[in-house]
């Protein structure tokens, strides 16, 4: 687990260095380049199963593997912690808490395919993120953990602070990559992926923070600890952010497996107002709504997936009774309209198109048949595009579409009234 415990984070304080080292940090580190070798760092993290925590959860040894087995005179890591999923605070929540933690799972990512070069690259707008790793750098290079020699070894690791652009795209990997560069935070065309061609067209491995937080404690405690936490298919734990109309608005890390029951009841305390739940979204705006009865589902990757919807990265929103399903839709349709950053044509075409329909709804201005061209748009544009933001404005509406058909109804028959 992250925090080695399972904990309500909302609750917790600042980990200072001292802190850190007395429990362990940076002893992972140490180990590594000292007694152990890149090989055996990426073979722990694969064995784990750990999956990526940004949204895609990609396996995280496989694409370490694709760096590490490039061959190239320079490699790059990148923490990416651009951030811009509405309601998302986990990943700012660790920087500001946690930067060592973050810190230690770059330099062992680093380590693991031979780079020599890393990026904490952090939402500009996170200021007091931004200072916490910049003491947590200086303490980090004062103790010896960076610079040309760490931990008096032959391995040399530079760690670099880049400030990322609040806008959505900026968070995509390849997007990422641009900044750094000194581009436009846009996505690139792919293949090829960042792992082998990234930063300067080198391998570059870019893991979401959460993600690299997690890393230390998998090389502290072994992959066999790591996975008798949570379920088979989704070992280890996860940072669930709940803020959203509910009694106990936090940050929660659960182990996989856990019931989002628990997650809504026990920790978030329910909806403030105390109305009946009638909607779920729990994966951010990409993921399908889900109806209350999902609460019996485990948090797993598959569980979720099988259920019509995915977990994302783990932002939960709760909708109580009244809610106007048109309503929610309509802002994320506003959202990715907004955030499409208008390299690709299909994608703008697309995002602005389920944009206008939804207006026409709620106007009280669409027929059944303007529904219908809802699927139609979506299968224009499914598979293309240079990120995934193209295929993200669809689970939402065609859910919403099939679980709250009511909603839509009132609109149809009377504009709303």
């Amino acid at each position: 687990m992250i925090m080695e415990r399972i904990l309500l984070t909302s609750e917790a304080g600042p980990e200072s260095f001292a802190d850190y080292e007395r429990q362990g940090g940076y002893s992972a580190w140490r180990q590594a380049v000292t007694e152990g070798s890149p090989a055996r760092v990426l073979e722990e993290v694969a064995a784990s199963g750990l999956r990526g925590r940004g949204g895609a959860a990609f396996p995280v040894g496989k694409k370490w593997q694709f760096a590490a087995e490039t061959p190239a005179e320079r490699k790059y890591v990148v923490c990416n912690g651009g951030e811009d999923e509405p309601g998302s605070r986990k990943d700012r929540f660790l920087l500001e808490n946690y930067p060592h933690k973050v810190l230690e799972g770059l330099l062992l990512a680093a380590y693991a395919i031979g780079a020599h070069e890393a990026y904490l690259y952090v939402n500009h707008e996170y200021h007091q993120a931004q200072a916490a790793l910049e003491r947590a750098l200086a303490e980090a290079r004062a103790a010896g953990y960076v610079g040309p020699h760490p931990c008096g070894s032959d391995f040399a690791i530079e760690v670099h602070l880049h400030a990322a652009p609040s806008t959505y795209v900026a968070g995509e990997d390849s997007a990422a990559v641009n900044s750094i560069e000194g581009k436009p935070a846009k996505p690139r065309q792919k293949p090829p992926y960042p792992a082998t061609a990234g930063i300067h067209g080198l391998p570059t491995v870019v893991n979401n923070v959460e993600t690299l937080a997690n890393v230390p404690a998998i090389l502290r405690r072994g992959a066999a600890w790591f996975r008798g936490i949570g379920t088979e298919s989704s070992p280890g734990t996860m940072l669930f952010t709940a803020m959203e109309g509910v009694k106990r608005p936090g940050i929660y890390e659960l182990p996989f497996g856990t019931p989002l029951r628990y997650l809504y009841e026990e920790c978030a305390g329910g909806l403030a107002d105390d109305r009946p739940l009638k909607a779920i979204l729990p994966g951010g705006p990409s993921s399908g709504f889900l109806k209350p009865d999902a609460l019996d589902l485990p948090l797993d990757y598959q569980a979720f997936r099988d259920a019509g919807s995915a977990l994302g990265c783990g932002v939960m929103t709760f909708y109580p009774e009244g809610t106007d399903i048109v309503d929610e839709v309509l802002k994320i349709a506003e959202f990715f309209a907004r955030e499409s950053c208008g390299q690709c044509a299909k994608c703008q075409f697309e995002t602005q198109q389920l944009l206008r329909i939804l207006q026409m709804v709620k106007a009280g201005k669409a027929t059944r048949a303007a529904l219908a061209m809802i699927d139609k748009v979506l299968d224009q544009s499914r598979g293309q595009g240079w990120c995934s933001l193209i295929n993200m404005p669809g689970p939402p509406i065609t859910s919403a579409l099939r679980l709250f058909p009511e909603d839509f109804e009132r609109y149809l028959a009377n504009g709303g009234r």
